[in-house]
């Protein structure tokens, strides 16, 4: 199962600036190769993605993610114990000869709640306001539908930065609280989608709603015909999920009239990309690119 029709399959994971090495200093005896770190200063973009299970903290540069942390969504929390949270993250990924420095950063948000606290925490780590995306700034699309306002700001991040970087038509599936489906045609089109929901909704439901099935932690199947009740949730979970995802597909190209570049993003899809049967790309970081991205369109400086 593992290895399921892993040629269908493009990976586009973290990207890390290459590390400085090589001079040739002579000796008496031999030329020695010394290695060193140049010390220099990592201006990154701060993207946060405020999403209903967690806060996902990036820092990009050049278009690279050069780390993703995480926090727990917590709604009641201020803007003071979040930079707490905050300091403790970047205090781990901070270097003596390569010091960190935020130039800018983006947001995006589906809970409005806590929005505010963190634009504040933005602001206090760029000394800038951060950009907070919404269909007023500049995504590079074309809203073709009734209520740009009404289109999830994540999913706007995610369609704004596979119609910039991919062929279209595009189709994003991002995998997450819930499974969103973005298609963007030509010209940059943004027509609309399809919310389903996501996978450890499902099998939280499973077990909330009936008395004998156990709650399980998302994995990936072993087997379709499970032998046993964990098996048979977890195939029907997760070789569901994938089964949803191609059929979906294959109706939305045939709405378009046209073949489409498929997309898979979010904290569940590494659980169900391998079983898509469709070609697709994988991109677990599509959407901090995508802040970045819009950060760099929107920034005045």
């Amino acid at each position: 199962m593992q290895n399921f029709h892993q040629h269908n399959k493009i990976f586009a994971g973290n990207l890390y600036p290459e590390q400085k090495c090589g001079k040739i200093r002579l000796t008496k005896s031999k030329p020695v190769l010394f290695f060193y770190f140049e010390k220099e200063i990592r201006i990154m973009i701060l993207a946060i993605d405020i999403g209903n299970t967690t806060v996902a903290l990036g820092g990009i540069r050049d278009g690279r993610v050069c780390f993703v942390a995480r926090m727990d969504t917590v709604r009641t929390r201020t803007a003071a114990e979040y930079r707490v949270e905050m300091d403790k993250i970047f205090a781990h990924r901070r270097h003596p000869e390569r010091p960190m420095r935020f130039e800018g950063a983006v947001l995006t948000s589906v809970v409005p709640q806590i929005t505010g606290a963190l634009a504040e925490c933005a602001r206090h780590y760029t000394g800038k306001k951060p950009v907070i995306v919404s269909p007023e700034i500049r995504t590079g699309l074309t809203m073709g539908v009734p209520d740009p306002h009404a289109v999830g700001k994540d999913r706007l991040v995610d369609a704004a930065y596979a119609a910039a970087n991919f062929p279209l038509p595009v189709i994003t599936v991002d995998l997450g609280t819930a499974t969103t489906f973005n298609v963007i045609r030509e010209n940059s089109v943004f027509c609309g989608g399809a919310i389903a929901p996501g996978l450890d909704m499902g099998l939280g439901a499973l077990s909330e709603r009936t008395a004998q099935l156990p709650r399980l932690d998302l994995q990936i199947p072993k087997r379709i015909i499970g032998r046993n009740t964990e098996e048979c949730i977890l195939s029907g979970t997760i070789v569901g999920m994938a089964a949803m995802l191609d059929g979906m597909v294959q109706r939305i190209e045939a709405e378009l009239g046209s073949p489409a570049t498929l997309i898979l993003t979010g904290g569940a899809a590494r659980f169900v990309e391998p079983l898509v049967l469709h070609p697709h790309i994988y991109d677990p970081n599509l959407l901090l690119k995508g802040l970045a991205f819009l950060c760099e369109r929107n920034c005045a400086n």
